[in-house]
């Protein structure tokens, strides 16, 4: 698992940004790699400390390093997806994904041999059917 500092450059083999609060990212993407041990097809990056400009500059320097068409963020009016709503007018091909949870991740990353765009909408369909309410 990969995650933004200042001199971080993102490995080759990252099929997709996870941005959040906190260590949100860093969490969930270490669950991940517990679960699968593909923790690795995923860059994290927090929040913590950014105004909007930074949060897109480091997402775009992430995006231009790993060549991910993919962006997960935590909340869908959170700092992290405004700024990347900002960023794709200007990317097409880029995808962002809000309001994640684990079960879109592992899905996503076990679609290693399909297309990042592909694996997404699949990932999503998944993720939003393994949502269940029990008891009253």
């Amino acid at each position: 698992m990969s995650t933004a500092t200042d001199t971080d450059v993102a490995p080759a083999t990252v099929r997709a940004i996870v941005a959040g609060h906190g260590s949100f990212a860093s969490g969930i993407i270490s669950a991940v790699e517990q679960i699968t041990g593909r923790g690795a097809v995923f860059w994290a990056m927090s929040n913590t400390g950014l105004c909007l400009d930074d949060i897109q500059g480091t997402l775009a320097r992430a995006l231009d390093d790993t060549g991910a068409r993919v962006i997960f963020t935590d909340l869908p009016a959170g700092s992290c997806t405004m700024a990347v709503r900002r960023m794709i007018r200007a990317r097409p091909g880029v995808v962002l994904v809000t309001g994640i949870n684990l079960s879109l991740l592992l899905d996503f990353a076990m679609q290693e041999s399909v297309d990042p765009i592909v694996a997404v909408q699949t990932a999503v369909e998944r993720a939003r059917a393994s949502m269940a309410v029990h008891g009253a």
